[in-house]
């Protein structure tokens, strides 16, 4: 019978500690971006109104797209050596974003959706910090492409609550 042996420690040119800061802030993101998927998954499914044709179909082109950048944030916290968080109950825990409850109008949908985008672009942007004193570019690559979708979707949406 062969014996298992362990893994190698990890050696990428983050020290341990830091790779532990990075990743409660990378779960923090995932926190707040699987609340956000969820929440744009719910609107889509339940709008409704003189709206509801682009809403409709605006929410599930933000939802398909949230839904890939939640593998890539998982990714990388496995890529740093730890447990990517996963259930409800920790998701809870560490998101910004609190659930909305019932269905909301369409324009309160949209109204909700810019402050979870916001706080979602805040989230990733409160990392940059330890991942720029860690010297983790690819982990500041991710933070940069996310917060370009955060900002740009939230610029979007708050259009639509203009007049």
């Amino acid at each position: 019978m062969a014996t298992r042996k362990a893994a190698p420690a990890i050696d990428i040119g983050i020290s341990k500690t830091d790779r532990e800061k990075i990743v409660r802030g990378l779960s923090a993101l995932l926190a707040d971006s699987y609340t956000l998927y969820l929440m744009t998954h719910n609107f889509h499914w339940n709008v409704k109104g003189p709206q509801f044709n682009s809403l409709h179909a605006m929410f599930m082109t933000q939802y398909t797209e949230q839904w890939t950048a939640l593998d890539q944030i998982a990714e990388r916290i496995r890529a740093l050596g730890h447990p990517a968080p996963g259930t409800y109950k920790e998701f809870v825990r560490l998101a910004s974003i609190k659930e909305v409850e019932g269905v909301p109008s369409a324009n309160d949908m949209v109204r909700h959706l810019v402050a979870a985008q916001e706080a979602t672009a805040r989230t990733a942007r409160a990392l940059f910090p330890v991942v720029d004193a860690a010297n983790d570019q690819p982990t500041a690559d991710l933070l940069t492409q996310r917060l370009e979708v955060h900002e740009k979707t939230a610029w979007m949406l708050r259009s639509l609550l203009e007049e």
